[in-house]
């Protein structure tokens, strides 16, 4: 079976060996037929994806040039197969998907089947949840978006990153593992400092470490951060948190507090 990785360095596995395409005009071809995910990508939006606004003249037959070079790098893949994987259409190009591993579109369906569990197994989804995160090895194509097609599919995978995480840190604070868990929140909100789920959680693990001082730093660098930056003032459910802290309120000790204030906001906005 081939299953290609794109969660760090865009690879490709098979019979036990790793392969990287060469061509970087054949590398984005490849990333944006891949998070298109079986689907047929037009001939326009691959012309984008590779040349921008730049596309040279004859862009037609240069497009088919590196269609017919990847269709061969796919075939040293899967040596003695009919056919090809790279399918040309008369609009456009589809990579077919079928027996064909992809880490991310795996990550995708695993964090939605986390989600989708019952709250009262924190265990299994934490062990699921950790379990997927190792899949990511870097930024998504290694940091190599590619156009407008790969630089929207590698911030939706991010996204469904930090959702990951912040369902992980949730099910931890649960099973009342914050203190556990304080270097990696320190670390999430160091890399994403404008994101206030993760500061809400860093909040409520320190103080539940007994570090109501560092707690309260960390909701004024966020207060600040969100006005500097953006002109805003923090969320209703980040300012709750605070409050809840100064007022040392009992609530706060509760394993699922975090989860009772965001169903509690969402009650209330609905």
């Amino acid at each position: 079976m081939v299953r290609f990785e794109i969660l760090g360095v865009l690879q490709a596995r098979a019979t036990h060996t790793t392969f990287r395409v060469r061509g970087g005009f054949q590398r984005v071809l490849l990333q944006a037929l891949l998070v298109s995910e079986g689907r047929v990508v037009p001939v326009d939006s691959l012309v984008r994806e590779i040349w921008n606004d730049h596309a040279p003249e004859g862009v037609a037959n240069a497009l088919q040039a590196h269609v017919s070079r990847l269709r061969r790098w796919l075939q040293t893949l899967e040596p003695g197969t009919d056919g090809s994987r790279l399918v040309g259409y008369h609009n456009g190009y589809q990579l077919v998907m079928d027996g064909v591993g992809l880490d991310a579109a795996d990550f995708v369906a695993a964090v939605r089947r986390a989600a989708g569990l019952k709250a009262d197994q924190p265990v299994q989804v934490a062990c699921l949840l950790r379990t997927v995160l190792g899949l990511w090895h870097g930024p998504v194509f290694g940091g190599s978006g590619g156009g407008p097609l790969c630089q929207a599919a590698a911030a939706r995978y991010e996204e469904y990153r930090l959702q990951a995480l912040e369902l992980l840190f949730d099910v931890q604070m649960d099973t009342g593992q914050h203190a556990q868990i304080l270097g990696e929140l320190h670390e999430v909100c160091t890399s994403n400092p404008l994101r206030e789920k993760f500061c809400q959680q860093l909040m409520v693990a320190l103080y539940r470490s007994g570090r109501q001082a560092e707690a309260l730093n960390v909701y004024q660098q966020m207060r600040r951060r969100l006005a500097d930056e953006l002109g805003l003032e923090p969320s209703p459910p980040l300012r709750t948190v605070e409050r809840a802290i100064l007022g040392h309120d009992p609530a706060l000790q509760n394993l699922r507090y975090l989860r009772l204030r965001e169903g509690a906001a969402k009650a209330f906005s609905g």
